[in-house]
């Protein structure tokens, strides 16, 4: 897949900054917040998402918190349901997203089918709104700038054999990635751990799929929560599926909070990362373990303090 650069430098950074006749110092006033000057650039490229910083932006408004994000040093958001959100706001967010700068991570192809079984059967319903739904997914990735979206091939068909439903899950997504590659939108399909009818399990079984369905438009988000979850052995397994994997997602294990919070020695991974020349989006889809502003400054400590790698 074709991993996009932006800004990643304080000296770019402050170029934008000052070309946006001084939106950010206006947002860091609103704020109030004690880390609202401190906006250097990380390393890698982490995204945050709607509600994450909303009490230290002191606002529920997405566009507020983008702003607030952009402050601390962040370049990329996620949010998965953009897709649901009206036109008009989904333009929004991608007009200040080029504003400032900033990346439009994943967001979900929800067909509304993503946790039932679906894909797995072969039945023309669930390929129909699959396609649909791809057809939908394109329009709002022009709208906010995106270029990955998050597929889940829903449950297991435990009636028909392992090769049946994943003959039919790759015809699925064949089909969605004819839709999508003209636009240069990538899916990127999630293994999962929430619970065992999920079909697609791990890291390996998606690569697979990706290398089955033979398209640029068909890659792995690896989630190392869930993957951590399934299988461990998060870096030589990411390595192993290298070549397919294009989007990353954070969380730590047990309870899917910041890094730091658990098992996972984040700060080697995203060394790990860097060393390997990762210039895509990690999606920050968890939780955090303290609350209000002082546990939003938890986190971004603790991105601070994983981040210091070099």
């Amino acid at each position: 897949m074709e991993r996009r650069q932006f800004l990643q430098n304080g000296t770019l950074a402050g170029i934008s900054a000052l070309a946006l006749g001084g939106l950010t110092n206006a947002a860091q006033a609103a704020t109030g917040h004690p880390q609202a000057a401190a906006g250097k650039t990380f390393n890698l490229n982490y995204a945050p998402h709607d509600g994450m910083f909303k009490n230290s932006a002191k606002s529920d408004d997405f566009l507020d918190q983008i702003k607030f994000m952009y402050d601390q040093g962040f370049r990329a958001i996620e949010d998965n349901g953009m897709l649901g959100r009206p036109a008009a706001e989904q333009a929004k967010i991608g007009d200040l997203l080029a504003k400032l700068g900033m990346q439009m991570g994943v967001f979900v192809v929800d067909t509304g089918n993503n946790w039932k079984t679906s894909l797995t059967t072969g039945k023309q319903e669930f390929k129909d709104a699959f396609i649909k739904t791809c057809k939908d997914s394109v329009e709002t990735a022009k709208r906010c700038n995106a270029k990955w979206a998050t597929v889940v091939p829903g449950y297991f068909e435990r009636n028909l054999p392992m090769g049946i439903q994943t003959a039919h899950v790759v015809d699925a997504l064949r089909a969605g990635a004819e839709i999508f590659e003209p636009h240069g939108l990538v899916m990127v399909l999630e293994p999962l751990s929430d619970n065992a009818d999920l079909f697609l399990r791990t890291a390996e079984q998606t690569f697979e799929i990706c290398k089955a369905v033979k398209s640029p438009s068909c890659k792995i988000l690896y989630d190392l929560y869930h993957m951590q979850r399934n299988t461990g052995n998060l870096i030589p397994v990411m390595d192993m599926c290298w070549d397919e994997i294009a989007y990353i997602q954070i969380g730590d294990n047990p309870g899917r909070k910041e890094p730091g919070s658990g098992e996972v020695n984040y700060k080697n991974i995203f060394k790990h990362l860097h060393q390997k020349g990762f210039k895509g989006v990690l999606g920050m889809e968890h939780g955090m373990v303290g609350k209000g502003t002082d546990g939003e400054s938890a986190l971004i400590k603790a991105y601070r303090d994983a981040d210091n790698f070099l």
